[in-house]
């Protein structure tokens, strides 16, 4: 990580995830109480959030960079969805979830390969992001969603405060990212 310490750069991660959780939060009460605020307190929480995904690439890139790419994409897309979806403009029928579902499972199985994270930090996010999946099946939202938001919110809320208070094992970073630098340059790749 060119100019920047891996720890540093996670827990800064964390800290805009966390500004994503605390506008997520606000602006959902803002439009409980039906204030004009709301919508964009929660268009906000999705700009966060999509800043937060590609922090989060930045971060797992030497894991697997195409993983880590894939995984941007799916939250990129489940934040244009939300926004859209925010604003009355989203496509019908197509739920944010749809994407955010995927980024979830993603990002656990790059936090599980990654070395420098407690693997125990990325079973939720996986499980959290095979019930967003679910969640899409009407049947199962209705009797499950005691179950899967809780769940979605705990796994997300974890890894936010490990980032923030942890960070990541730097040591085993610049490992992994050394070890990625040198496999590209032997294919002649970077």
């Amino acid at each position: 990580m060119t100019g920047t310490e891996p720890r540093s750069f996670a827990r800064a991660a964390g800290v805009v995830y966390l500004g994503y959780f605390a506008a997520a939060i606000f602006g959902s009460v803002l439009a409980d109480w039906k204030m004009n605020a709301g919508l964009a307190v929660a268009c906000l929480a999705d700009v966060l959030y999509a800043v937060t995904s590609l922090l989060f690439y930045r971060l797992f890139r030497p894991v697997n960079g195409m993983l880590a790419l894939v995984a941007a994409v799916f939250s990129l897309f489940g934040c244009a969805t939300d926004i859209l979806g925010q604003t009355n403009r989203s496509p019908a029928g197509l739920s944010p979830l749809l994407f955010f579902g995927p980024f979830c499972v993603l990002l656990g199985l790059l936090i599980l390969r990654s070395e420098f994270l407690p693997r125990w930090l990325g079973w939720p996010l996986i499980v959290a992001g095979v019930g967003w999946l679910a969640f899409l099946i009407p049947v199962v939202a209705l009797h499950a969603r005691v179950v899967i938001f809780p769940l979605g919110f705990l796994a997300e809320l974890v890894l936010m405060l490990w980032l923030l208070i942890k960070g990541v094992d730097e040591a085993r970073w610049a490992a992994v990212e050394s070890g990625r630098c040198a496999s590209a340059g032997a294919t002649g790749r970077r």
